[in-house]
């Protein structure tokens, strides 16, 4: 994973807030046509230390108003977010709404060291975009957060899981924790996030969505 430190954060005061065009993505089916697909991930138990690292990674200090190092990173991030706009527009329609999304995702994944539109692409898949997704098996939110994880590493209010950047921040996290413990291979990490390690329906279905979320 990319984790080049011209792309991180380095303060939280409030960036340019800025989408370009508002046009219809066809790749993208109408709101709700898909089912929260999965948030089977399993509860195991977790050494002290990695609780505690997780427990902290998770920890809230402020909005996710990224500043940027220089300004090439800045012009990346608004051509990333004019890019990322028109794609989410038939999802998310009003703009302001549409932009806090995207902040909030680009934001999270740069602090996780995550690929934009990977975690855009599991977002995709597990809830279809839809803020109170609720699966089956009872995860919750944009990325199915099940709710033992509010327990093991939040506050333990599951309610939280519904806030958009608590939601995002809680699901990088923990595929950052699972790619770690996969050492890298992102296959199994996606498995375990799934609750279905060493199947490849999806894992490659994330990779697939993921295309779509690509910058040209």
């Amino acid at each position: 994973m990319n984790r080049s430190p011209s792309l991180w954060p380095t303060t939280r005061r409030h960036c340019l807030a800025w989408a370009g065009g508002a046009a219809l993505w066809g790749g993208l089916s109408a709101v709700g046509a898909s089912p929260a697909w999965a948030g089977g991930q399993l509860e195991e138990p977790l050494a002290d230390s990695v609780r505690l690292a997780l427990r902290a990674a998770v920890e809230f200090s402020g909005p996710p108003e990224p500043e940027f190092v220089s300004t090439d990173a800045r012009l990346d991030y608004l051509r990333w977010l004019g890019e990322q706009s028109p794609k989410l527009h038939r999802r998310k329609p009003e703009l302001r709404e549409r932009v806090e999304f995207l902040q909030t995702v680009w934001y999270e994944t740069k602090r996780a060291g995550l690929d934009a539109s990977l975690v855009l692409g599991l977002i995709q898949v597990e809830s279809a975009f839809r803020k109170f997704a609720i699966s089956r098996v009872g995860a919750r939110g944009y990325m199915q957060i099940m709710p033992f994880w509010a327990r093991l590493i939040g506050d333990g209010d599951v309610g939280k899981l519904f806030h958009l950047q608590t939601n995002i921040r809680f699901g990088c996290v923990i595929l950052r924790h699972y790619l770690d413990r996969e050492k890298g291979d992102l296959f199994l990490a996606l498995g375990r996030y799934n609750g279905s390690r060493g199947r490849a329906e999806y894992p490659n279905a994330v990779f697939a969505a993921q295309r779509q979320w690509r910058q040209a």
